[in-house]
């Protein structure tokens, strides 16, 4: 009697729009049930799953506000609970939330910028290694940012401190977590073209920012989605505590 394939599972944190979405379609691709998750952009969310079963494949979305580490856990849960194992987090969700030069900056928006930012990177993946660690293998990419290098943009303090602390939380979760079979990595985006610009970057500002990259565009969130799968697959299986700069030469580290 032959055994009836079981697809690997990836969840995908923030993956309703942008890198996010591109991702979960990627690993859709790649033959893995996809978990969707998102807080606010439900409508979206539905889009990424649609998208992804009318092509064979499997999702389903999970909501959670992944600044509280109570509903972190919830999702991981949840996800294991609908498909049984996580065989690759993807920590992707993140918001500059707002431009804030320092004497705006209290202490109500500096938790809330670290708690989406960098607690949730280390609530959910957590909750997921307490899974990964009973089949003795699995992949985590984080997602951190040009900023974390740079300073970011202006009213980006807290924003790209964050994303400078995910690269050494990266490194720190790689060293425990590879005796356990577990690789962690992170990509690095520069200025890709998502709805996060859109948001907080004016044209001209962007026209500023793309003048500055040697490729001479700015990147599309498939182009990182393909790196970040890249890193959770085998190909990848000696890669441990990198972090791969996505950003078209604009910084080279």
């Amino acid at each position: 009697m032959s055994r009836q394939f079981v697809p690997p599972v990836a969840l995908i944190t923030g993956a309703s729009l942008g890198i996010g979405a591109a991702t979960a379609r990627e690993f859709a691709k790649r033959g893995y049930a996809v978990a969707v998750h998102f807080n606010a952009s439900e409508r979206q969310a539905l889009e990424v799953v649609t998208d992804i079963e009318s092509s064979g494949g499997t999702a389903a979305s999970f909501q959670a506000d992944l600044s509280d580490a109570r509903q972190c856990q919830h999702l991981v849960s949840s996800v294991v609970e609908r498909f049984g194992r996580i065989d690759v987090l993807v920590n992707n969700a993140g918001s500059l939330i707002g431009r804030r030069l320092l004497a705006e900056i209290d202490e109500e928006f500096w938790n809330s910028v670290m708690d989406l930012n960098l607690a949730s990177v280390l609530w959910v993946t957590q909750a997921a290694a307490i899974h990964m660690r009973k089949r003795g293998t699995g992949a985590v990419v984080n997602l951190g940012s040009i900023a974390g290098h740079n300073g970011g943009g202006p009213g980006a303090i807290l924003y790209a401190t964050a994303k400078a602390a995910v690269t050494g939380m990266t490194k720190a979760l790689a060293k425990e977590l590879i005796a356990q079979g577990i690789r962690v990595n992170a990509v690095n985006p520069g200025v890709i073209l998502t709805p996060f610009h859109e948001r907080f970057s004016s044209e001209e500002r962007m026209r500023d920012m793309v003048s500055q990259i040697p490729q001479g565009r700015a990147g599309e969130s498939e182009e990182v989605a393909m790196v970040i799968a890249f890193l959770a697959s085998d190909a990848a299986s000696h890669v441990v505590g990198e972090s791969v700069e996505v950003n078209g030469g604009m910084l080279m580290d």
